[in-house]
C-alpha cells in the first residue's frame, strides 16, 4: 500500500526538462549496460504516455534494436517483429532501411549450415531481396548485396548437396531437376562449374546428349581454370560439338576469384565442422542476382516478395518440390512433375548426404537383397 504513494522515480521529472527526452535518455543507458528489460520498460512508458513524441519512431527502433542486441533465437525472433512494426507504422522514417536491413540479418544469423534446415537462410533472401526492391539508392546497398551472396552462397550448397545425393544415387531425374535450379537460381555459387558439369553429366546419363552441350560449353567458357574444364572440353569433342573459348573479361574474373580463395588449415576446418553456423568463406564476388533466370545472364527481379509481418511465412523463392524436410536434404521429395521416376528415387531417400563441401560423384554399390529374403525374423 506504500507504494501507491511513491511514483515510479523514472516518472519524476526535475522542473524544465522535457520529459519524454529523459525517458528516452534513460532507456538507452539501461540497454547500453545491457539491462534490456529495464530499457524497453522504460520505453513502452514513453510510447504508451507521450504518443505524440518526436522520440516515438526512436523508442520503436530501440526496441527492435535492444532484442537484435540480446540475439538468441528467442531475442531475433522478437527483434525481427518489432523491426516490421516500425516498417508499418514509420515506413518513410531514414531508418527504415535499417531496420528492413536488420530483419534480414536476424534470419540470416540463425542459418544453419547447409545440410540443415535452410528456412532461415530462404527467408534471410527473401528479406534482403525485398531491400535492395525497396531502397535501391540506399548507402548501405553494398552491405546488402554482401550478405546477400552469403546467403545464396549456404542456399546453393545445400542444394548441391541434395543434387549429389541423386546423381551419386543414379536418380538422374532428380539430380537434373536439382542441378538446374542451381545454375539458374544461383549461377555466381563457389561450385557453379561443379552443378554446370554434373547437369551435362545427368542429361547425358538419360540419352539428352545434345542437350548437355551448353552446360559443357558455360564450364569452360565461365571458369575457364576449373579442374573440370578439360572433361568439359573432352566431352564435346566426343559429341563433335565446337569447343568455345573464354573472353578475356571471363579469364580476369576467375583469377580474381582465385586470389580471393582461403585455404584453410586443418585447424579452421575442424573448427567449422564443429561450429552450427554456416560456412560462407567460398562466396565469389560479383552481382547479386534477385530471381532464377533461363539463360546465365544478369538477372531482374520480376515478382517481388511480400513482406510478412509479425511470424507469418515468406514464400522465399521458387523451388522444384513441394516440400523440403527440414535438415534433411535427401530425404526432399523429388521432382514432381516426373511421376514415373518415382519408384526409383524412392530407394534413395534414406539417408543424406554426409559433407557440406562439393566433390565428385561415386557409384552406388548393390544392396543385399539376397540376404533380406533368406533371414527371417524368429
Amino acid at each position: 500500500m506504500n507504494r501507491l504513494h511513491h511514483p515510479d522515480p523514472a516518472l519524476q521529472f526535475a522542473p524544465g526538462e522535457q520529459p519524454d527526452k529523459v525517458l528516452f535518455q534513460k532507456a538507452t543507458n539501461e540497454i547500453v549496460h545491457g539491462r534490456y528489460d529495464v530499457g524497453r520498460l522504460t520505453l513502452q512508458t514513453l510510447i504508451n504516455t507521450y504518443p505524440d513524441s518526436e522520440y516515438l519512431s526512436k523508442a520503436k527502433l530501440a526496441i527492435a534494436n535492444s532484442y537484435y542486441s540480446e540475439g538468441g533465437v528467442s531475442g531475433l525472433t522478437q527483434a525481427e517483429a518489432e523491426y516490421k512494426d516500425f516498417i508499418t507504422f514509420f515506413p518513410t522514417a531514414p531508418e527504415a532501411p535499417e531496420a528492413q536491413f536488420r530483419v534480414g540479418m536476424a534470419h540470416f544469423r540463425m542459418m544453419a549450415k547447409a545440410d540443415r534446415d535452410q528456412t532461415e537462410a530462404k527467408i534471410a533472401d527473401a528479406e534482403f531481396k525485398e531491400f535492395l526492391l525497396k531502397y535501391p539508392d540506399s548507402p548501405m546497398i553494398t552491405r546488402v548485396k554482401r550478405r546477400l551472396r552469403q546467403t545464396q552462397e549456404v542456399l546453393a550448397q545445400g542444394e548441391y548437396l541434395t543434387a549429389n545425393y541423386y546423381f551419386t544415387h543414379g536418380a538422374y531425374v532428380a539430380a537434373r531437376s536439382r542441378f538446374k535450379s542451381i545454375v539458374d537460381t544461383y549461377p555466381d555459387f563457389s561450385a557453379g562449374d561443379n552443378a554446370l558439369f554434373y547437369m551435362g553429366q545427368s542429361l547425358e546419363h538419360l540419352k539428352r546428349g545434345r542437350e548437355a552441350v551448353p552446360y559443357y560449353s558455360h564450364v569452360i567458357t565461365d571458369y575457364p581454370l576449373s579442374p573440370l574444364a578439360p572433361q568439359a572440353k573432352e566431352r564435346l569433342i566426343a559429341m563433335k560439338e565446337p569447343v568455345p573459348r573464354p573472353t578475356r573479361a571471363m579469364l580476369a574474373r576467375a583469377r580474381a576469384d582465385a586470389s580471393h580463395h582461403i585455404d584453410r588449415d586443418w585447424l579452421t576446418r575442424m573448427q567449422g565442422m564443429v561450429s552450427g553456423s554456416p560456412d560462407t568463406s567460398a562466396t565469389l564476388y560479383g552481382p547479386v542476382h534477385l530471381g532464377p533466370n533461363s539463360g546465365f545472364g544478369i538477372e531482374t527481379a520480376k515478382t517481388p516478395t511480400a513482406a510478412p509481418s509479425g511470424n507469418s511465412t515468406i514464400v522465399a523463392s521458387p523451388v522444384n518440390e513441394k516440400s523440403l524436410a527440414a535438415g534433411k536434404p535427401a530425404e526432399a521429395a523429388a521432382n514432381p512433375s516426373n511421376d514415373s521416376e518415382k519408384a526409383k528415387e524412392s530407394t534413395s531417400d534414406k539417408s543424406q548426404p554426409a559433407a557440406a563441401t562439393p566433390t565428385e560423384p561415386a557409384k552406388k554399390k548393390g544392396h543385399f537383397h539376397v540376404l533380406k529374403k533368406v533371414v527371417k525374423p524368429f
